[in-house]
């Protein structure tokens, strides 16, 4: 394995306020994180979800080592990714834990399927993703979860969730393409990279 570890000292500790609000400026796609089988299940909503590979399918995710899925995770080494649609804002309130429920109870009032896995994958969703955990790397109050894609399933929807400046966001293939073209610097316009 190569990877390098600094550890660079630095003056001025940045606060926990500041860094929130720097990561406020970053949007994110909205997706659920389920782990565990059976009624031993529970899950979370995520905005840090990334593709890793193509070849082979991987992807990672960072997660809170307090969060109550943590356990799930490390005990059956499998998770799912459900990357949520514009109109899951209520799936993805109740996996946040805004009305307190856990647990199996976070997965009440909407159609849950299995894959190859057997962990909980939301009918519905953009893309909901079945992984083994292939590798876990803690760091901090975090761990980051190398997922290789097991299987997956596609809806045909268009529109997506997005989180920014603590909102969700609808952002739709079909309509904010057209906005996004009538505001864009022409190709010809924008600057050169090298």
């Amino acid at each position: 394995m190569n990877s390098v570890v600094r550890h660079i000292a630095i003056d001025r500790r940045v606060s926990e306020h500041d860094f929130r609000g720097a990561m406020r400026q970053l949007t994110g796609g909205v997706s659920v994180i389920t782990a565990g089988r059976g009624k031993d299940i529970s899950g979370m909503t995520v905005t840090s979800v990334s593709s890793l590979s193509v070849d082979p399918p991987a992807l990672i995710v960072s997660v809170n080592r307090q969060a109550s899925s943590w356990p799930l995770l490390q005990r059956y080494g499998f998770f799912g990714v459900n990357i949520l649609t514009s109109d899951q804002i209520d799936v993805a309130e109740r996996f946040a834990g805004k009305d307190g429920l856990k647990g199996l109870e976070r997965f009440t009032g909407a159609e849950w399927t299995t894959r190859a896995s057997g962990v909980p994958l939301l009918a519905g969703a953009l893309a909901a993703i079945d992984c083994e955990v292939e590798e876990i790397i803690e760091r901090h109050s975090h761990a980051i979860l190398i997922g290789r894609v097991l299987d997956l399933q596609l809806s045909t929807r268009s529109a997506a969730l997005a989180y920014w400046h603590g909102q969700y966001v609808a952002i739709d293939r079909d309509e904010d393409a057209v906005k996004l073209a009538e505001v864009s610097v022409p190709f010809s316009r924008r600057p050169r990279t090298q």
